[in-house]
């Protein structure tokens, strides 16, 4: 029997990959407003094969809107970016955690699904930040909202709270749960709001000097296709118990200026350099710890950092100039 999977967030990033990915052999419903996710030729090709229902999460699902047997049900929708962070910091908050209530509420009304909520390095980012968590970064740190003061720190909070309503809810209810924790998933069609398209963009727009900000900073990236088939795994393990576990690729940690000088490779030009700070409480380094997500899955990841970058480019390099009509 094929599962029933629902994603929402459906028609963004990851959960477009994701529906990709499950299409061929699992029927799936994406749940979308479409006030950050893509209507593009991308999603029009799996149409086909997915259903597509139009919400927005802030408000409740209502009643019969949706299917009420499904297996597995991804979290992915959330307002994500530092951008919108630094920028709306309120809405961020507004629409991550009504988000979420409105899904597990929801929820709840399923029997036997199992749920994969998505959460966020930024989740402890002041946990090291504040030196109570260690580089690389294990899922069971305290967590810490170093300065509340700062924008940025609403996206964080967000997820911490996710967390919490997300382990809460299953506890009360006992479905199973898997929470997941992504580190820097990059990839054709994530926005342009990230720091790789950045740089692409700027690139291609011809920008010389090149402003690189926290160039000293280091992250380790991971491919998009890599992510999916890590939460994938996960959200099919057959316990019972609520999982937390990192997402990521931890085996090319990159300087940000070294990250500038790949992309510059990637897309065959060679503009001057010229350095910044970092934003405030962007983390001077990032890596996550892995050990849990191998013990359980056997995770590898497949992509490394060169082709990644390849498949990203051409992606937006395609996109670009659709948007520019060349």
């Amino acid at each position: 029997m094929r599962k029933k999977i629902l994603i929402t967030g459906g028609a963004g990033f990851i959960g477009l990959h994701l529906a990709g990915k499950l299409a061929a052999t699992c029927d799936v419903t994406l749940l979308d407003d479409f006030s950050r996710g893509r209507s593009d030729e991308r999603l029009a090709a799996l149409l086909g094969r997915v259903t597509l229902v139009e919400h927005d999460l802030t408000t409740p699902v209502p009643d019969g809107l949706l299917a009420d047997d499904f297996t597995e049900v991804y979290h992915l929708a959330a307002v994500v970016g530092v951008v919108h962070s630094n920028e709306e910091p309120q809405r961020v908050l507004r629409t991550n955690l009504l988000a979420t209530v409105h899904l597990l509420d929801w929820f709840t009304t399923l029997t036997g699904a199992t749920l994969c909520f998505a959460s966020s390095s930024e989740a402890y980012a002041g946990s090291v930040e504040a030196g109570v968590a260690e580089v690389p970064t294990t899922e069971d740190v305290p967590l810490v909202v170093s300065d509340p003061t700062v924008a940025r720190s609403s996206y964080g909070f967000s997820k911490i709270a996710g967390e919490l309503l997300c382990r809460n809810y299953a506890r009360t209810y006992g479905f199973p749960l898997r929470m997941v924790r992504f580190h820097n998933i990059y990839g054709p069609r994530m926005g342009y709001e990230h720091v790789i398209p950045q740089f692409i963009e700027r690139l291609l727009g011809g920008a010389d000097p090149f402003p690189v900000y926290g160039a000293d900073q280091s992250r380790a990236f991971c491919y998009v296709d890599d992510a999916v088939d890590a939460i994938t795994a996960l959200t099919a393990l057959p316990t019972k118990e609520t999982l937390l576990v990192n997402i990521g690729n931890d085996l090319e940690e990159v300087l940000i200026e070294d990250l500038a000088t790949k992309v510059f490779e990637t897309v065959g030009r060679r503009p001057a350099l010229d350095l910044h700070p970092a934003p405030p409480l962007s983390p001077g380094r990032r890596l996550p710890d892995l050990t849990r997500l191998r013990e359980l899955t056997g995770y590898a990841p497949k992509v490394d950092l060169s082709e990644g970058l390849r498949r990203t480019y051409e992606w937006y390099a395609r996109d670009i100039a659709a948007r520019e009509g060349r």
